[in-house]
């Protein structure tokens, strides 16, 4: 299994392939790592940015983890 950090930077690119694909739910709703799970309410930002249809603000979303 990767390190918490590989696996991270792994999850960040793949969520960006889909923003640019235009796939904004498929880049927020992957998780399969168990260091790399976020909360229930930082879920729900990202899906509202999803909601919006907000191509910008899913990326920054994405970006922001750390």
């Amino acid at each position: 299994m990767r390190t918490r950090e590989e696996h991270l930077k792994w999850c960040k690119e793949r969520a960006l392939e889909y923003v640019d694909a235009g796939e904004l739910a498929d880049a927020v709703a992957s998780e399969k790592h168990p260091e790399t799970r976020f909360s229930p309410t930082l879920l729900a930002v990202g899906m509202l940015y999803v909601m919006d249809g907000d191509p910008q603000a899913v990326r920054r979303w994405v970006e922001g983890f750390r």
